[in-house]
């Protein structure tokens, strides 16, 4: 019977080298028209049959940082996938097998033997620029420049530049490799040195939820003492108040951070104390003859916003000769205050009566033209 048939003795060159293509055509004779589950005999013994070319072909790998067995192994496995997908119409086993082999190879080196993550194109190029610096130290006597590797491989001097660099990840020295000599010190022990930030992070996250609790003024003021590094003297212009007032702002500040980050659930900023009133927003409405006079005092937060927005709309719906907003006590406007100011303007500006914001302290002054709010001395 066919199926029954035995694999002829392959020939054998002057060489004493396996003849691969006799044996695969007559594996190939051999597994024609038997059912895939008797094919399998025929199979092994074409692969234990070639198995020799395998090894040869990874040997040529061997002195690269891969152990030899491993480089079998894997040689091996491109072999099977030559076998099965071997087809003599295609031409020769012997063509065919070997750069699957060695393909599997390459593949290996280039996927598993990195020691840390480098993209696949950057890793194709590496190897062309290993083997361009081989040929051009070969013809030149002499390592190759960039400029020289760049015009050989016809590739920007930037990627050659980039491929150099990366090859040192294929292998990466150990933190843990001693650093020689008679210490007993590693190379991670000079690597880096003590962040001594590190053990007040938590301070510092604790202080930065702590400042959004306070007002916007004594915010501000801090970040420009500790962050600006402005003098008091620089603050007090800026918000157009004293120096000694600055101070006590400061102080008044910085002493109830310090309680509050030693406090489990921190008191609320000068809960139900005097000296918090004149931080909050107030507004007064006078009537002088025919024009409207809005007083406005303290920190404009969003609170008090809601406050300025209805008395500046009522004094102008009121359609007198002028409204007039005095910022002389305003000590800052959030968002929302700007927000008040220019609703003002826009009504102002339906009716046809004039609105003129007069007094305005110099901090106020730059939040108000930054917002194209002009304002009169």
């Amino acid at each position: 019977m066919f199926g029954q048939t035995t694999t002829p003795t392959p020939p054998t060159t002057d060489r004493g080298l396996e003849d691969l293509d006799a044996a695969a055509l007559a594996y190939a004779a051999r597994i024609e028209g038997l059912p895939p589950e008797r094919r399998q005999e025929a199979r092994d013994d074409l692969v234990r049959f070639a198995l020799p070319f395998a090894g040869r072909l990874a040997r040529r790998y061997r002195g690269r940082g891969e152990p030899l067995e491993d480089l079998e192994q894997v040689a091996r496995l491109g072999l099977v996938n030559a076998v099965d997908r071997y087809d003599p119409e295609r031409g020769s086993f012997t063509a065919y097998a070997a750069i699957t082999i060695v393909g599997e190879i390459k593949r290996h080196f280039r996927d598993r033997t990195w020691g840390v993550h480098v993209p696949r194109r950057l890793r194709d190029l590496i190897l062309e620029v290993g083997q361009a610096t081989a040929t051009l130290t070969s013809e030149l006597s002499r390592a190759p420049t960039v400029a020289e590797l760049s015009a050989r491989l016809e590739t920007p001097e930037e990627e050659i530049l980039a491929a150099l660099e990366s090859a040192a990840g294929y292998s990466p020295a150990s933190l843990n490799a001693p650093v020689g000599g008679e210490s007993s010190a590693e190379f991670g022990d000079l690597v880096g040195e003590s962040d001594h930030a590190l053990e007040s992070v938590d301070d510092r996250v604790t202080v930065s939820g702590l400042l959004h609790r306070l007002p916007w003024r004594e915010r501000r003021i801090l970040a420009m003492r500790f962050y600006g590094n402005q003098t008091q003297a620089e603050i007090a212009a800026r918000f157009g108040i004293s120096q000694m007032h600055v101070s006590r702002l400061l102080s008044r500040a910085l002493t109830w951070l310090r309680q509050a980050m030693l406090a489990e659930a921190p008191a609320p900023w000068q809960n139900g104390a005097a000296e918090a009133e004149p931080g909050k927003a107030r507004i007064s409405v006078k009537q002088n003859g025919d024009r409207v006079v809005v007083e406005v005092g303290g920190e404009v937060d969003r609170a008090g916003a809601d406050q300025l927005r209805r008395a500046v709309l009522k004094a102008v719906t009121g359609q007198p000769r002028e409204v007039v907003v005095d910022l002389v006590g305003a000590g800052g406007f959030d968002a929302g205050g700007i927000a008040a100011l220019m609703a003002g303007r826009d009504a102002a500006a339906r009716t046809g009566v004039p609105l003129r914001l007069t007094r305005v302290r110099p901090a106020v002054r730059r939040s108000l033209t930054a917002a194209g709010l002009p304002a009169a001395d």
